[in-house]
């Protein structure tokens, strides 16, 4: 399987099912993991501000490209190349595309709960308008050589790797 557009099946695999696998190196799963692409500027920018409005401190953060990351991507056989999604790993679950975003921000506070509201629209077209970004992310937002969190107090005490 490659690609983002098979996230939809993340739901099929039961809880914790990265423990059992083992391609996937062990990692603390106390807190809910954010696995974002570590080259893409908007990707950056997101957890940029989550970590920032994250005052429980509810997340942890992985570039896609770690070992933990990669071997998330494989395991839920999501495309570990492109990483054309974020990748929440909640009580065991993982979340992908819109329903990862949504998921994230409706923990932020302040008016970010209201975003919910996107998951009335049908799955098929938030996941269209997901995809639409993701795969044109580089081209509008741009590129790094490498990944600039670690530089960010607020998220590198917070990286696994």
């Amino acid at each position: 399987m490659t690609g983002a557009g098979h996230s939809a099946g993340l739901e099929a695999y039961a809880p914790y099912s990265y423990r059992d696998d083992p391609a996937v190196p062990g990692f603390p799963d106390d807190l809910q993991l954010i696995v974002f692409d570590g080259v893409c500027v908007l990707c950056n920018g997101f957890a940029r501000f989550v970590a920032k409005r994250d005052a429980d401190k509810r997340f942890r953060f992985a570039e896609a490209q770690s070992a933990v990351g990669g071997a998330l991507f494989r395991h839920y056989g999501l495309d570990d190349v492109n990483y054309e999604t974020n990748l929440l790993i909640q009580d065991g679950r993982a979340y992908g595309r819109m329903e990862a975003f949504v998921q994230i921000v409706s923990q932020l506070g302040g008016a970010w709960p209201c975003v919910r509201a996107v998951l009335l629209l049908p799955r098929p077209l938030r996941n269209w308008l997901y995809e639409r970004i993701a795969r044109n992310r580089y081209a509008l937002f741009g590129r790094y050589e490498t990944c600039p969190v670690h530089r960010d107090a607020a998220i590198a005490q917070r990286l696994i790797g």
